[in-house]
């Protein structure tokens, strides 16, 4: 890929700094930059940007840093520093806005079967909110109910996973053909097959809970960075904006 573009150097940069104060903070780093449930009591405004520099372990970082290396470089060559950062953080919002709808509905799915039964919705989130739940909570709804329920007010998301699942679409839309070489794939795929597939995968493991990637992955973030990549790659090519307009 050759020197490195100013957008990705930065990025890279940050998201470096960002994991090397979470190894020193930890906990506080993830109480402060996650991105938590707006109800939670540790969601403050500015995690809708940091959480996308927060990982939760070094191949989680390496494997988005080198994405954002590989397939941002040559978007960033093409578009500009400006018009890149904006399609960047763009999907990066994109992702938050929809991780958190599903969160939402996950939320209002639960408390509405445990309020249904007669419990007060103010002491239920009081019960949560100290990190506890009831046993019977399971008699009353189904455990996949009660499980996203606690997962969504509970876990925070953080990666910057939902800006770069925006990359690999405007890469794959943009070199359709180019032949990527994959460590787990014997043989070269195109970008316009690899990617689809991918997006596919997450998008079925969202719908159905089961996740051949892992525990712990926030797939509808992926499927929302994938969507607004695809929206503004489709506007863009649409309009034809000219790249000049990104330029200072």
């Amino acid at each position: 890929m050759g020197r490195l573009t100013d957008a990705i150097k930065h990025l890279l940069i940050i998201n470096i700094l960002f994991f090397v104060a979470t190894s020193i903070y930890g906990d506080q780093m993830y109480q402060w930059f996650s991105l938590w449930f707006p109800k939670n009591e540790n969601f403050a405004f500015w995690q809708i940007v940091s959480h996308m520099f927060m990982h939760g372990g070094f191949m989680h970082i390496l494997f988005n840093m080198y994405a954002l290396w590989a397939f941002g470089t040559p978007l960033e060559r093409m578009w500009g520093r400006n018009k890149f950062l904006f399609f960047y953080f763009s999907a990066g919002l994109g992702a938050a806005l929809i991780h958190t709808g599903v969160n939402y509905y996950y939320f209002n799915q639960g408390l509405e079967a445990l309020v249904n039964a007669g419990m007060g919705e103010s002491q239920l989130i009081e019960i949560i909110a100290a990190g506890k739940y009831s046993p019977d909570w399971y008699n009353i709804a189904p455990r996949s109910v009660i499980d996203n329920f606690l997962s969504a007010y509970s876990t925070p998301a953080v990666g910057a996973s939902g800006a770069i699942y925006g990359i690999l679409v405007a890469f794959g839309m943009s070199y359709p053909n180019s032949e990527l070489f994959l460590i787990f794939l014997p043989v070269p795929i195109k970008a316009k097959f690899f990617i689809p597939v991918l997006i596919g995968l997450d998008l079925f493991s969202g719908v159905t809970g089961y996740s051949i990637f892992g525990s712990g992955i926030a797939h509808f973030a992926h499927i929302g960075g994938a969507l607004f990549g695809f929206i503004m790659m489709w506007y863009w090519k649409k309009n034809q904006f000219n790249k000049n307009r990104w330029d200072l």
